[in-house]
């Protein structure tokens, strides 16, 4: 009968034209790979190339550079804090500066920040260096897949390191070189203001910019591309406005000159948000105050963006904040620094425009998550966003 045929063809895969069963049209490149399982224009390869009845060989997806997962369902080219100030001063440390007009010119690391703008607005290594490098301690191992250099303007004159080598580390102090896949040698990437992917991405905690060739001077601005080594850090909607402003609230809300136009919602709590009332801010200064968002299903929080603002050129942010979640509404929970067992707190913002980025280690699970100041400037005033993912 029919299924004994189908059953047959399905162990055979194929089926004689003597063979008494109607005709059946099996594909026969059916397989693991077809149809391809991998996203984003991902590769697959058969890993073990046997097939019993309905259960295929295993199978790799082999990604396009920038993507990364199982089936490269991940986007892995994040900036990852350079340009927007997400990595902290206190992150990038050189070999060496360089003092420019009698000394009064500073051409520090911290100043190695993508498109940074001004008179001194990016990193050079002091003249004197024969080894210079500039490193950046991401403070957890992440997954990178790309940086992008630029060059500088020192007194009408073009700077800019025209070949590097990079290094890593998942322990301070103990660096390899990154090499070429196919000559087995030290990779030197080219170019002044270019972006660099890696291939294939790169694990580590630090990054290491060793400059080979420098026009002029070892002169650098730059930007890091990755992601969170387990794929989960998108935001997850506070500037994209997936959040909605139901989903936001407060304890309290402030009025400038006590006037409603000029309130200071929960919901204008949106990263980058733009206007003369463009955050969140409370009503007092006081550490009961708290802004709360409603994920309205459980999610996986890994971490936290800040960012403070101006009231009528008044720069106001938080400094200093903890975090609390519940997935009730009720019970409330506060993050604890897993070292001393105490609250923990989270070192926030040092201006009102500046990216401030908190990882949450480890990551928790909950619906509901509030964010409670502890420290401010002027007054306790935020934009945001959550970051994390579904699983």
């Amino acid at each position: 009968n029919n299924t004994t045929c189908l059953v047959a063809a399905l162990c055979s895969g194929t089926l004689s034209k003597n063979n008494s069963c109607p005709s059946l049209v099996l594909n026969p490149l059916l397989g693991p790979c077809n149809p391809n399982p991998c996203e984003n224009d991902g590769s697959c390869e058969v890993i073990t190339p046997t097939r019993r009845g309905d259960v295929f060989g295993e199978y790799i997806c082999k990604c396009q550079l920038g993507f990364d997962g199982a089936h490269c369902q991940i986007s892995c080219t994040s900036l990852l804090g350079m340009e927007g100030g997400g990595i902290v001063e206190s992150q990038i440390s050189a070999s060496s500066v360089h003092y420019g007009i009698m000394g009064l010119q500073r051409w520090g690391p911290e100043l190695a920040r993508l498109n940074n703008h001004g008179i001194v607005n990016a990193w050079t290594s002091a003249a004197h260096d024969r080894n210079p490098w500039i490193e950046i301690d991401l403070q957890k191992t992440m997954r990178l897949t790309g940086i992008i250099t630029q060059g500088a303007s020192r007194m009408g004159s073009a700077e800019f390191i025209k070949a590097f080598k990079v290094s890593t580390s998942c322990l301070s102090g103990r660096f390899n070189i990154i090499l070429d896949r196919r000559e087995h040698h030290e990779l030197t990437y080219n170019d002044s203001t270019k972006t660099n992917l890696f291939d294939p991405p790169i694990v580590a905690q630090y990054i290491r910019i060793i400059p080979v060739v420098c026009r002029k001077a070892c002169t650098l601005r730059m930007e890091l591309l990755g992601c969170e080594l387990n794929g989960c850090s998108e935001p997850m909607g506070m500037k994209s406005r997936l959040i909605s402003d139901g989903q936001v609230s407060a304890s309290s809300s402030y009025r400038t000159w006590g006037i409603d136009t000029f309130t200071w919602y929960p919901q204008f709590a949106r990263l980058d948000k733009q206007g003369k009332t463009n955050a969140w801010s409370a009503a007092t200064n006081n550490r009961s105050e708290w802004i709360q968002v409603d994920l309205e299903k459980t999610k996986r929080l890994t971490g936290i963006i800040t960012q403070g603002a101006k009231d009528f050129g008044v720069v106001q942010f938080v400094s200093m904040f903890k975090v609390s979640y519940s997935n009730d509404g009720e019970t409330w929970s506060v993050l604890k620094d897993e070292k001393t067992g105490s609250d923990k707190i989270f070192p926030g913002n040092t201006d009102n425009n500046t990216h401030k980025r908190n990882l949450f280690e480890p990551p928790f699970y909950a619906r509901y998550v509030r964010v409670l100041p502890w420290e401010w400037h002027e007054r306790i005033t935020l934009r945001m966003e959550l970051l994390g993912c579904d699983d």
